[in-house]
């Protein structure tokens, strides 16, 4: 028997033809088994995307506290013990926001949006107000009169009365959503590293040092990066809070909060927290407007010159043209928190291309 004959036996299809034209019933049926399973699998994720982005999220708590970790360890600690310290730590801080800045921040928040049209209105009679709208040629007022039409409109409050029930629906799932990733944040601080430990144990052996080396620094990398933003955008809320305190503009904790979250996104977070700071000062005042802006600028050059070299260290760092790719890619999938999770997930793919990808282009 020759070569060509043993061939043919082994793989008839081939001898024959394509497995389509031998068997196109199979064929058929194969494939659209495979596309059922493709999108009963698009179904599941779709359905479980909460779930999944909570998982997430835990994760990228539980690597940002990871450097924490590390910390103490350095200074003598044996590591399980500073695990429990920083769980405690994440413990107290997590309380102390929920008991202590919590129920102020919601009232602040609520009397703001009571407030905001008389704040215009108190605006709009002063004088500075008609300079500014004569040397806009008008511009201000239209402004102006959009929001009043939109505040004095009956149908966007209806319109907020019949969604209050999914609002309140929104504010449940909410908390229960917090509580799962503040659960499993604990989980993954605690099982960090024999949860890493098994996911190498799935790479093959030849080249489980090589991957596993990297996913350790790409790991590391992107928990200091998630800690020095967190640390980064604590400075400038605090900031924030006593400027607006010392220039006498009202609800400063809320505004406060909201550019701690704000100031997570690098690059332009501070730009879009200082905008909306000096706009709530004008309408308190164009002294309070012009100071909140000066301090602000004075502060976005210390930050930038400063404090963000010291504080994100040997962090990766991602070019301003990817941080805004980033961040407007992962706000339009998911909001506020897709664009502070897509920075560290561009981090670490900058990292992949910088160890592996370049190098090998330089060996071919």
């Amino acid at each position: 028997m020759n070569t060509a004959e043993r061939m043919r036996r082994r793989n008839p299809s081939e001898s024959n033809g394509s497995f389509f034209a031998n068997h196109p019933l199979r064929w058929g049926f194969i494939v659209t088994l495979g596309a059922l399973l493709a999108i009963l699998l698009g179904i599941a994720v779709a359905n479980l995307q909460s779930v999944l982005l909570s998982v997430f999220i835990a994760a990228f708590v539980a690597l940002g506290l990871d450097p924490l970790i590390r910390w103490f360890e350095r200074r003598g600690m044996k590591r399980g013990a500073a695990i429990v310290v920083v769980i405690l730590l994440f413990v107290g801080v997590a309380v102390a926001i929920v008991w202590v800045l919590v129920p102020p921040v919601v009232e602040q928040a609520v009397s703001l949006v009571q407030n905001i049209p008389a704040m215009v209105a108190e605006a709009q009679s002063s004088g500075w107000y008609d300079r500014v709208n004569d040397a806009t040629n008008g511009v201000l007022a239209s402004i102006v009169q959009v929001v009043q039409d939109a505040l004095t409109d009956p149908n966007l409050w209806a319109t907020v009365g019949g969604g209050a029930l999914a609002f309140g629906a929104s504010v449940v799932s909410a908390v229960s959503t917090g509580f799962f990733v503040f659960v499993l944040s604990i989980y993954f601080i605690a099982t960090l590293d024999s949860t890493k430990q098994a996911c190498y144990t799935l790479i093959r052996k030849s080249n489980r040092a090589q991957i596993s080396d990297l996913a350790e620094r790409i790991m590391l990398s992107v928990g200091k990066y998630l800690s020095g933003m967190v640390i980064l955008a604590f400075m400038n809320a605090t900031y924030s809070t006593i400027l607006l305190v010392i220039v006498g503009v009202p609800y400063a904790l809320v505004i406060g909060v909201v550019a701690f979250f704000v100031t997570l996104i690098p690059l332009i977070g501070t730009v879009l927290t200082t905008i909306l700071m000096t706009i709530i000062a004008l309408l308190v005042s164009p002294t309070a407007g012009i100071v909140v802006l000066i301090f602000m600028l004075i502060y976005m050059q210390v930050e930038a010159y400063v404090f963000t070299p010291k504080v994100m260290g040997k962090a990766v760092q991602v070019p301003g043209t990817i941080v805004l790719i980033s961040a407007l890619a992962g706000g339009t999938l998911l909001g506020l928190l897709g664009a502070l999770v897509a920075i560290p997930i561009s981090a670490g793919i900058l990292l992949i291309i910088r160890e592996i990808v370049i190098p090998k282009q330089a060996r071919l």
